[in-house]
């Protein structure tokens, strides 16, 4: 993992020490991502409820509330339980659109007891934003803060 992935981490750890509550810990994720990583326009979380994903905790623009499994992005990261990283939404098979200043995103499944529980989404208004070390860091980064949070609500 790259050394400022290491640091993102080590403050995402000092930020949710001692503290298990699920949504304060997700909107403090997300707010030291946007702050940390450069050329975001949004990061945050869905949350799965059932056989959809539901807004929570994020740092950017509206968003959409609710995205069923398999559909866009985020929905297809939480069906196929798979990392979406993908250089241009616009190419993207069934892309849902919330902000058109996107242009690519990654998307981290997150686990509770073995299944899918949410997922970290961000957003770049750039093509080609995020590498393979995004990758590897951010999916570090979401690891983390699964063994952080409580995810019982």
């Amino acid at each position: 993992m790259i050394e400022s992935y290491e640091l993102l981490c080590a403050q995402l750890s000092a930020l949710v020490e001692g503290e298990r509550d699920l949504i304060a810990n997700l909107s403090n994720a997300s707010a030291l991502l946007m702050d940390a990583l450069e050329g975001l326009n949004w990061a945050g979380f869905y949350l799965r409820k059932g056989e959809e994903l539901v807004l929570g905790p994020f740092q950017g623009k509206p968003a959409c509330i609710r995205i069923p499994l398999g559909r866009g992005v985020c929905g297809t990261a939480a069906q196929q339980d798979e990392i979406q990283l993908v250089p241009d939404v616009h190419a993207f098979p069934g892309h849902i659109a919330c902000d058109s200043a996107s242009n690519s995103e990654i998307v981290i499944p997150m686990h509770s007891d073995g299944a899918v529980s949410a997922v970290l989404d961000i957003d770049s208004p750039s093509l080609n934003r995020f590498t393979a070390e995004d990758r590897e860091g951010l999916a570090a980064f979401a690891a983390f803060l699964e063994s952080a949070c409580c995810w019982e609500r």
